[in-house]
Parts: C-alpha cells; sequence; structure tokens
C-alpha cells in the first residue's frame, strides 16, 4: 500500500512540476514547437460550428518518450 502512496504523490508532484514549466513557458510568450500537434497521423476535423481534434501520433511520441525516461529514472535509482 505504501508503494502506491509514494507513485500517486511522485505523479502528483511530477504533474505539477510540469503544470508550472507550461505556465511559466506561456507568460514567457514561449510557443510549443511548431510541428507537435501537427504530426503525419494527428486527425483534425473541422466543419462549421464543429471541430474535432484527436493528437493520436503526438500522444504515441510522448507516451514513448516519457516511458523511456521513466525507464532511465528507474535503472538509477535501483
Amino acid at each position: 500500500m505504501k508503494e502506491i502512496a509514494k507513485l500517486l504523490i511522485g505523479s502528483g508532484a511530477l504533474l505539477l512540476m510540469v503544470g508550472i514549466l507550461i505556465y511559466l513557458l506561456a507568460s514567457f510568450g514561449t510557443k510549443w514547437p511548431h510541428w507537435l500537434g501537427r504530426l503525419p497521423g494527428d486527425i483534425r476535423i473541422q466543419k462549421p460550428n464543429f471541430v474535432f481534434y484527436a493528437p493520436i501520433t503526438t500522444m504515441l511520441l510522448l507516451s514513448i518518450l516519457l516511458s523511456a525516461l521513466i525507464w532511465i529514472i528507474q535503472r538509477f535509482f535501483k
């Protein structure tokens, strides 16, 4: 049970840090890279009064990067 609590606390701290980073970047006028969210495989359907956006490829890429980062961190702390 303690491991789950540690995992939740760590995840919350990570989300908080990412949120603060995004907030600070936005307040300084820094934009995301122009290609992020516009990769091949990202779905965008635009019609009058309706927009559907599903960044499938972007989410897969971010998932792979975050998984690799977590794997590296776990290997470092063992």
